[in-house]
């Protein structure tokens, strides 16, 4: 029977980091920095797991939620934020919650993270039900706000699946699809916004990305649901238009693509 550790709380393989140059700061940060994608990849298959079980539930109608505290908790928000201008799914398909509410994104708010009854308190508002998943974030995996959430959802049914970097965590077992990216020790001793945040932040790159393919909001490997917020993102869809369809002038691409929205709604106009 193994027996739980907390490897992101032990001390740092450097020490004395005051009286290093700013060169070997830097250097010795890039070379932890390298180990955090060895360890994601021996996680993929539990990866792999969770974004299978999220994706069924999905393309039945349910809705993905993040809940995490601290850097855990904002990297949830971030990547969910992200979801309705990449792939131009509606806002509220993907949500992040944070402990603390939405002032915690970026102050500190005491004591947040302990309370285990909050998590399904807060999900609650958003009347989850039982097609949704909920995955809880902690990089400690001991963090009593996503551990009580997660156990909540599966009194109730709901799918969980849970990001932590320590292995057979509290917050693993209280998931369904536990992913463990086990980084070691921080930089700076217990410093989890660092390797086991770039961990954190792998993982949900390729939850979010894989499920949105799976949701058929990627064709071939295009965004062609995008947004076209700003002149960057215009110019992009113009060039893919242009690459997909075949037409040759710039100008009449853009105008196609502006009538209709998308990239995905251009080519579909052209097929009329």
């Amino acid at each position: 029977m193994s027996t739980f550790s907390r490897t992101t709380e032990k001390d740092s393989s450097y020490r004395h980091l005051e009286t290093m140059s700013v060169s070997e700061l830097v250097f010795n940060m890039n070379q932890e920095d390298q180990t955090v994608p060895v360890a994601v990849s021996k996680a993929l298959p539990q990866v792999a797991a969770l974004i299978d079980a999220i994706s069924e539930r999905m393309i039945s109608g349910g809705r993905l939620f993040y809940i995490g505290a601290g850097t855990s908790g904002r990297l949830g928000i971030v990547d969910a934020s992200e979801c309705p201008p990449t792939f131009g799914v509606p806002h509220g398909l993907v949500i992040g919650i944070i402990a603390g509410g939405k002032n915690a994104m970026f102050n500190a708010v005491e004591f947040a993270e302990d309370d285990p009854e909050q998590a399904w308190k807060d999900l609650l508002e958003f009347n989850i039900r039982q097609n949704d998943s909920v995955i809880g974030i902690a990089a400690s995996g001991t963090t009593p706000y996503v551990i009580g959430g997660l156990n909540k959802c599966r009194e109730n049914g709901i799918l969980t699946g849970s990001i932590s970097c320590n292995s057979d965590s509290p917050v693993a077992i209280a998931a369904d699809y536990p992913v463990e990216v086990v980084v070691g020790p921080e930089f700076v001793t217990g410093s989890t916004r660092m390797k086991s945040g770039t961990a954190q932040k792998l993982v949900l790159n390729m939850i979010s990305t894989a499920v949105m393919i799976k949701l058929g909001r990627v064709e071939d490997n295009k965004m062609v649901n995008m947004q076209l917020t700003n002149d960057k993102l215009i110019d992009r869809g113009v060039k893919m238009l242009m690459s997909v369809s075949g037409i040759p002038d710039y100008t009449k691409a853009k105008e196609i693509l502006l009538e209709n929205g998308t990239v995905k709604a251009a080519l579909e106009s052209l097929k009329e």
